[in-house]
């Protein structure tokens, strides 16, 4: 037999989402008995198809689509392809999700309930496998918070029982100078977006929805922005690439020279002549 994905399971856990699990995992021969969660299972299947039996219905998941379980619910799960499958798998907390629902509503919300079988959504899976990626690569805090808030705020304003409202954004200039002096306070050093929002006494999805629709970027897109603009400078006092590049906090030269070059069209070490 050809192409078997062979088992294999990766877990960890991120700060960014507190009192959760994370999983990357491929499965040939695994067979899930039935269980449950006290919490929610996202998995956004990556190859191969997953079937699984959920609230009294067998269900299948193929490429693209979120085999999405509410808490407490009885499932199964093993392949439906004669390869495997292979998905990427967030695990969060009751608390953490009803927290993120009532901050997009503005006000207490019951815990939010998924609907009932596979999800078939392009663009959150792509944005749920996307955010995954960022917290597992661990590089850049405020980037994977704030791709990981808005995933789970297109999930949650989408594929709910009962569709969540989303309150309205208010203008607010203080608050929003605020934050940007928060993200240029020391640009050398990582900052997460529940820090910024904490920052002005707001929640994270709220944060980063007024700073984005104020300033026009996200606030992770604005900070890198203001870090390659101070790379100009410095590049033309004549301090090397490496140099700038870690003086500015991006995580090595590559990734910096890939982000100069895509703002400006040309490779900073050309800049510096």
């Amino acid at each position: 037999m050809t192409n078997v994905l062979p088992d294999h399971a990766h877990l960890w856990r991120s700060p960014l989402l507190p009192d959760a699990e994370l999983l990357t995992a491929q499965y040939y021969a695994q067979e899930f008995a039935p269980h449950w969660h006290d919490g929610y299972s996202i998995p956004v299947i990556q190859s191969g198809a997953q079937r699984y039996r959920y609230r009294g219905t067998l269900c299948l998941a193929g490429v693209g689509s979120i085999a999405a379980i509410n808490p407490c619910e009885i499932h199964t799960g093993e392949r439906a392809t004669e390869h495997g499958w292979a998905y990427r798998a967030f695990y969060p907390s009751v608390e953490w999700m009803q927290q993120l629902a009532s901050s997009m509503a503005g006000r207490t919300v019951d815990v939010p309930w998924l609907t009932d079988g596979a999800i078939h959504d392009a663009e959150l899976a792509s944005q749920l496998a996307q955010a995954h990626q960022l917290l597992e690569a661990g590089s850049d805090p405020l980037l994977a918070e704030s791709a990981l808030t808005r995933a789970f705020a297109l999930l949650l304003s989408r594929h709910t029982r009962n569709r969540l409202p989303v309150q309205a954004t208010h203008a607010d200039t203080l608050r929003v100078e605020r934050m940007k002096d928060r993200l240029v306070a020391d640009l050398s050093l990582p900052l997460a977006l529940s820090e910024l929002a904490a920052a002005v006494d707001l929640s994270p999805f709220y944060a980063a929805r007024l700073f984005s629709r104020t300033v026009g970027l996200a606030p992770h897109a604005w900070r890198n922005q203001m870090r390659l603009n101070r790379a100009q400078a410095a590049l033309r006092q004549g301090q090397s690439v490496t140099d700038v590049a870690a003086l500015l906090g991006f995580a090595d030269q590559s990734h910096f020279t890939r982000h100069f070059k895509r703002a400006f069209g040309i490779a900073p070490g050309r800049w510096r002549l």
